[in-house]
């Protein structure tokens, strides 16, 4: 499974130089025109997915893919991306232009809470069509951003989450894109390829104070934006397995893992896991694995 592209990725990727506080500040935060970070000889981005998010202003006809669902549009977008949904994008111009924004969740800790945003929850739509208007005027917010990241204001860094508070407020005033799912076989595709980021992007559980956020269909169904009926048709076609199968199987991986590899207590990597009782985690084990895990990991230890 591919990792997610981290901030440092990015800028190697990127650029020939890498901010030297990116690890030291609290939260980070950068804006670039978006004609200036293309890849070479192409228009468009690769479906992965980031650990940061992302505030695009793309001008000219492009197509846009988030989930198993796209956007299409000719003039211009507001377009907002979070780290939970894989997307990607095309433009069908000559040269795509615009600007973009990059941030940590931590960059905006003590001014909002991001994730209760529409524009960045999954399943709410993430691209905004602009008026002639709404460009100018999204533009000059971008604008105003350049010349304060490269500015020796004391205070820039608290203008610049005003500034991206300012973007996120004019998107909330806006009415969100139509998008369209894919059919057939492309979309079943789509969809067990943004299950399965969802899945893996919980492991590994490194530490004994990290939990699973979604372990259920539903809870999975919900993230996309789909009904979890849709969501199994798709992994049984892709995978000939239910989504219950592949949560169980990639849980019970985890589970045998951290039996065999971390000294914790069986009760902590019960709650890591998802699991409120340990009676249900042992249970749950001995079910798949044929053995508790107690017994799991002594026949380890011999």
């Amino acid at each position: 499974m591919k990792k997610a592209e981290q901030l440092e990725d990015f800028y190697k990727k990127t650029s020939h130089w890498m901010p030297d506080n990116l690890k030291k500040e609290l939260g980070h935060f950068n804006v670039f025109r978006l004609e200036e970070h293309l890849v070479p000889n192409t228009d468009c981005l690769p479906y992965s997915r980031r650990d940061f998010y992302k505030v695009s202003l793309i001008t000219g006809p492009t197509k846009f893919y988030y989930a198993d669902k796209s956007v299409e549009f000719e003039k211009s977008a507001l377009i907002f991306a979070n780290p939970q949904i894989p997307y990607s994008w095309e433009s069908k111009a000559e040269k795509a232009t615009g600007f973009f924004c990059i941030f940590s969740e931590s960059f905006l800790d003590n001014l909002a809470h991001i994730k209760e945003y529409p524009v960045f929850k999954p399943g709410d739509p993430p691209v905004f069509i602009l008026s002639d208007q709404q460009l100018e005027d999204i533009s000059k917010i971008y604008q105003k951003m350049l010349v304060e990241i490269n500015s020796e204001f004391t205070y820039k860094y608290d203008l610049l989450r005003n500034l991206l508070m300012e973007l996120i407020y004019s998107a909330l005033k806006m009415t969100p894109a139509t998008s369209s799912r894919y059919n057939g076989s492309t979309a079943s595709v789509r969809v067990a390829s943004v299950f399965t980021e969802l899945l893996e992007r919980q492991f590994p559980i490194e530490s004994p104070n990290q939990k699973m956020k979604f372990r259920s269909p539903v809870e999975f169904a919900k993230q996309l934006s789909i009904h979890v009926n849709h969501l199994n048709r798709s992994l049984k076609e892709i995978t000939g397995k239910t989504t219950s199968q592949l949560i169980e199987e990639r849980l019970i991986q985890e589970a045998r893992a951290l039996l065999m590899h971390s000294d914790w207590t069986i009760t902590q990597i019960a709650w890591c896991l998802g699991f409120e009782e340990l009676p249900h985690f042992i249970n749950y084990f001995k079910k798949n694995a044929n053995l508790t895990p107690r017994a799991f990991r002594k026949l380890q230890n011999v």
